[in-house]
């Protein structure tokens, strides 16, 4: 098959070295987008006077028949036509002849993919924009569910102190809000032009590359040709952000994991995102998040992945950036298919209350709350501190728990213990007294959830 650029070469490659350079088996994605800049591309050639009125019409019918067939499923793509853009342009010189070719006129394929990839990315990240809201408003139907469910709160993974379970949700609420900011706020980066800016150099024809932008609907262009064709730190930021959207959901996954074991069981997952075991029939296994716990380092790959391939690329186009794509596209289903899973495996967990509860008032996650307790009645904190230290190891030799102590016994370790040390020391009172800004206390969670929902609302 002749090549639309084949005019200098007097030797066609063999099958194998075209397979190997052709990006059309997942670049045929960015048909859509293709399509869309090409239709602006020769609205504008039009309106400057490159092309005449009735070529414009001839190619732009043309184009829209493609689309319809494209939505439609009915185009076919060749890897001797090596990309989405050639492919394109094949058909539709096929379909209305040589007038087709004029559609290339003041554009390069390296403006043209880097426009596909713009229009891409500024509509998946909306739509991952989107999954991270409607995740969120789960998290807070959730939490506010369960504000007085008390839930033993860790560092090192070793009980620290009792917490509100809706404060423990809602920390990944503002993990997610953040992700959320980061991704819009990349939109300012990714809404820019590079359509017209040729292969690298600009082009002699008296193009309108601000028409072309406001009809694609961005913002402004890229003011340097050389930087708009080899420019993808749109990307590499898009799956910055989606590496820290994966952490995040990873770190979640991570918990609902270790919450849904025997030894934890201070959750349920539902059946409809657990799985059993081939030969033990009593397993309930989390695969779904276990998966996305997984997933996160093919989104990890992709990051590093792109980054190592631009490290080393001079101005301007180079063929190595056609790595670019592929790890994008996986990334935007990663990133879209775990943040659905999530919202479902929270919305259907079932939370073992009565559990948690009891967990909360076996443990010594309230020492914090007797050195408090001395330091109100005037003892220095490290003094204080250093008393209850005592008073756990005395608990751990008996194999009883600091509510277990007698008055006496607290009285006989320092005179300022009182009989209300034993509503101090109850779970419920711990947590519900922690009501400084963004604390765990019941009446900071519910004025932490009113926010939640202002910025839902907002």
């Amino acid at each position: 098959m002749k090549k639309l650029w084949g005019g200098r070469f007097t030797k066609s490659a063999e099958d194998w070295v075209e397979a190997f350079g052709a990006s059309i088996p997942f670049d045929q994605q960015l048909v859509m987008q293709d399509i869309e800049g090409s239709l602006a591309h020769v609205s504008m050639l039009d309106a400057c006077g490159i092309i005449s009125a009735d070529e414009a019409k001839q190619i732009q019918d043309g184009l829209l028949t493609l689309q319809k067939k494209a939505a439609a499923g009915e185009l076919t793509y060749h890897v001797e036509n090596e990309d989405i853009h050639l492919n394109l342009e094949k058909h539709l010189i096929d379909l209305i002849g040589p007038v087709g070719g004029k559609l290339h006129t003041g554009r390069s394929r390296n403006d043209q993919v880097a426009t596909d990839m713009h229009l891409y990315l500024r509509e998946e990240i909306k739509e991952i924009a989107a999954s991270i809201r409607h995740f969120q408003q789960v998290l807070l139907d959730v939490a506010e569910a369960n504000v007085e469910t008390l839930i033993p709160g860790y560092t090192h993974l070793q009980r620290a102190q009792p917490v509100s379970f809706a404060h423990h949700i809602m920390a990944y609420f503002w993990m997610l809000d953040r992700d959320y900011e980061r991704l819009n706020d990349s939109l300012k980066r990714v809404n820019q032009s590079p359509l017209g800016a040729g292969a690298l150099a600009g082009t002699t024809f008296p193009i309108n590359r601000e028409m072309t932008a406001e009809a694609l609907g961005f913002a402004g262009i890229y003011q340097n040709s050389l930087d708009a064709v080899s420019d993808r730190d749109f990307i590499i930021e898009f799956l910055s952000d989606a590496a820290m959207i994966m952490m995040h959901l990873s770190r979640f996954c991570e918990e609902l994991i270790l919450w849904s074991s025997k030894e934890f069981n201070f959750i349920e997952m539902d059946d409809a995102f657990a799985t059993g075991s081939s030969i033990m029939p009593q397993k309930k296994n989390p695969d779904m998040a276990e998966l996305i716990r997984g997933k996160t380092g093919r989104v990890y790959g992709h990051l590093m992945g792109l980054l190592t391939v631009m490290k080393g690329t001079p101005l301007a186009y180079n063929k190595d950036m056609q790595e670019d794509k592929e790890g994008m596209f996986d990334a935007v289903t990663t990133v879209k298919g775990s943040l659905k899973i999530f919202a479902g495996m929270i919305e259907t967990m079932t939370v073992n209350s009565e559990h948690m509860k009891a967990e909360v008032h076996n443990d010594f996650s309230n020492a914090t709350e007797l050195a408090d307790y001395l330091a109100n009645k005037g003892v220095p904190f490290r003094e204080a501190h250093e008393i209850v230290g005592k008073l756990v190891l005395q608990c751990i030799q008996k194999g009883i728990y600091l509510k277990d102590l007698s008055l006496e016994e607290y009285k006989a370790t320092h005179s300022a213990f009182d009989d209300d040390i034993y509503h101090d020391l109850d779970p419920f009172t711990v947590v519900d007294r922690r009501n400084s800004a963004g604390g765990t206390g019941f009446s900071a969670v519910r004025k932490a959830i009113e926010v939640g929902k202002q910025v839902l609302k907002n």
